[in-house]
């Protein structure tokens, strides 16, 4: 199994959401915790449609 560029940028975006959303809680900036959640969310997502899309390739193998 080999990884694509939608699994590695996703993940990568929803561990930049995860940190972006703690420091928003430590400092108490709820503007900014809500753009980390946000992000997290949207990095997620673009996980899985790295994830189907993989799975899409290697059962087509």
């Amino acid at each position: 199994m080999s990884i694509n560029k939608d699994q590695v940028k996703g993940r990568v975006e929803e561990a930049k959401g995860s940190i972006k959303e703690a420091t928003g809680r430590v400092v108490g900036d709820a503007t900014l915790e809500a753009k980390g959640n946000i992000q997290k969310n949207l990095g997620k997502v673009q996980a899985k449609v790295g994830d189907i899309k993989q799975d899409l390739k290697d059962s087509a193998k």
